[in-house]
């Protein structure tokens, strides 16, 4: 068994001059960075930590841009033998005072010894630090000094044990700094093999990725597994994808790109903001796994961007799908690799009412379940009732699974361990069932609305409300709030919109209440439209249910 810095010098040593990764940078030439670029790269934020006083087995956080910096600490790190966790920093899309309040949380419970960042960024960072912090060190990136001579050999971090804990990632809450997720060296490895062997990845494969390494489907699928396996990694700026989507598609064209991982709202983004014009020359036909991931999952979704980009080479067959979550490392589930995606369209008053996902009947109401796929070869998954037990196929209640890929703790949240498993069975706190194999979400636990005694999930309130022009894809919020009269949940839904006319918004309004009530069990009351960039989203793009309900009872002055 390797552990991380073995498997990063081995590929120094045996093929050093192989491109690891290309960092495409806004205004910049592509950058290829090969194995000996990396390690000589790591190798001076490795002496930096030296010289701090940072020793093995430390926590070190990154708030960094996406940059070659961010990618040598990273590694630096890891060679060091000390815990990487890489943050998200503060952007228009996270509320200022929110952020700080968990950087503060995060440095209280984490405690890390030493803080890496941009020049920029540091008076927060400064700022978000208490009396008595156990920050020791705040590093910034431009005052590290390239690597003096060094043995590649006698890096620090090659004596990890394979149970030591290499890393953590955070569970995305508004800006996913509350619990971090701990993983050994095993448990990563062992994720990273059996994905990999679940993939088919071969000697052909280029991954092209835009997504965040402060999430764990950018940092596992989309930069430890591509450099660890030696798979070419071609990594874009999460920003700039978003000023320009279309670059995605240019680089997977230019690089011949095969697999991309994308959360759901990607692909309705992309089919909707992508011209024409930029599309020229632009060819995907290389594309063989686009897998969609880390949201609800939805057939529409993916049929937009398949009609979109088909005349550009897109194959339909290319179209997969992933559940996944930082507990597990990454991937639990995984469709589409050996076949197309099962798609189950089940009836709507089986599931809402009786937590039955009953095939579609004739003339009744009907929901279409896109299947998550089947769990990765060393991954169980069972689905439980309220009092654990497990239920049969096609019965709704909360998935739990088992693996040897799971995390090792809550870092220094033995609390939050504890009430997270159940004999040996990690509780996701997500709601779905499985039938023939495959696996279904329905969506989360603690988001569940309750509507006269029927099982409401947000997300399919979310996609009707955006099936109305006028309403922003993806920037829909639907919640319950308890109705003390009526003695059940009240369903409210917030929409961005553009338009500061009122008559329009009074027509947006009544067609969201139509068409949710149409195509839903329920009979919706309150809508209520907002500017754009109202809605708070988590740091991987999600839009946070609980914030956005705090902030619209605030502006109603229920707060």
């Amino acid at each position: 068994m390797s552990n991380f810095s073995s498997l990063l010098v081995n590929s120094y040593n045996e093929c050093p001059e192989k491109t690891a990764i290309t960092v495409l940078l806004s205004g910049k030439t592509d950058q290829p960075v090969t194995y000996r670029q990396l390690i000589e790269g790591a190798a001076a934020w490795d002496q930096a930590l030296t010289r701090s006083g940072i020793l093995p087995g430390e926590v070190v956080v990154l708030i960094q841009q996406h940059s070659l910096e961010l990618i040598f600490a990273y590694w630096g790190i890891v060679l060091h033998g000390s815990i990487p966790s890489i943050m998200p920093f503060l952007t228009e899309k996270l509320l200022p005072e929110r952020y700080r309040a968990d950087l503060s949380a995060l440095v209280g419970i984490t405690r890390p010894e030493a803080i890496i960042t941009y020049r920029e960024f540091e008076p927060e960072v400064r700022a978000a630090l208490g009396e008595g912090s156990s920050v020791r060190r705040i590093l910034v990136s431009d005052e590290v000094q390239p690597a003096e001579k060094f043995d590649p050999n006698s890096f620090g971090g090659l004596q990890r044990k394979n149970d030591d804990i290499v890393l953590l990632q955070h569970s995305s809450g508004t800006t996913g700094l509350q619990k971090g997720v701990a993983l050994s060296h095993q448990a990563v490895i062992n994720q990273l093999n059996t994905y990999a062997n679940t993939l088919k990845l071969n000697e052909q494969d280029v991954i092209v990725s835009w997504l965040p390494l402060y999430h764990d489907m950018g940092l596992i699928a989309g930069f430890l597994m591509p450099v660890l396996l030696r798979v070419p990694l071609v990594l874009l700026s999460p920003f700039e994808w978003v000023r320009a989507p279309y670059k995605l598609m240019q680089a997977v064209t230019h690089y011949r790109g095969t697999l991309s991982w994308l959360p759901n709202f990607a692909y309705n983004f992309c089919a909707q903001k992508i011209r024409d014009r930029d599309l020229e020359g632009v060819d995907l036909s290389s594309w063989r796994a686009v897998s969609n991931c880390s949201e609800p999952m939805r057939y529409e979704s993916q049929q937009a961007f398949v009609k979109r980009f088909a005349a550009n080479g897109l194959n339909p067959a290319a179209m997969c799908t992933c559940y996944a979550m930082a507990e597990n490392v990454f991937a639990v589930t995984e469709g589409g690799i050996d076949g197309l995606v099962a798609v189950d369209e089940i009836d709507r008053e089986s599931m809402q009412v009786e937590r039955k996902a009953v095939p579609a009947q004739p003339n009744r109401p009907t929901i279409r379940m896109l299947s998550a796929g089947q769990p990765l070869t060393n991954t169980r998954v069972r689905v439980l009732d309220e009092n654990h037990r497990e239920l049969p196929d096609r019965m709704v209640g909360e998935l739990a699974l088992h693996s040897d890929c799971m995390l090792s703790e809550y870092y220094h949240r033995p609390d939050a361990t504890e009430k997270a498993f159940h004999e040996g069975w990690y509780l996701t706190g997500d709601f779905g069932y499985k039938a023939d194999g495959q696996v279904y979400v329905a969506g989360r636990k603690k988001e569940l609305i309750i509507v006269g005694g029927k099982n409401v999930y947000p997300m399919d309130l979310e996609e009707l409300a955006m099936e109305v022009p006028g309403v922003h894809a993806g920037r829909v919020v639907a919640f319950g709030l308890f109705n003390e009269t009526a003695g059940t949940e009240d369903v409210v839904i917030v929409a961005e919109v553009d338009t500061q006319n009122e008559t329009q918004r009074e027509q947006i309004s009544d067609a969201i209440r139509q068409t949710v009530t149409r195509g839903s069990a329920v009979a919706l009351r309150y809508v209520h439209l907002v500017d754009k960039k109202w809605l708070i989203k988590t740091s991987s793009g999600k839009n946070a249910r609980l914030a956005n309900k705090e902030k619209f009872l605030k502006e109603i002055g229920q707060g």
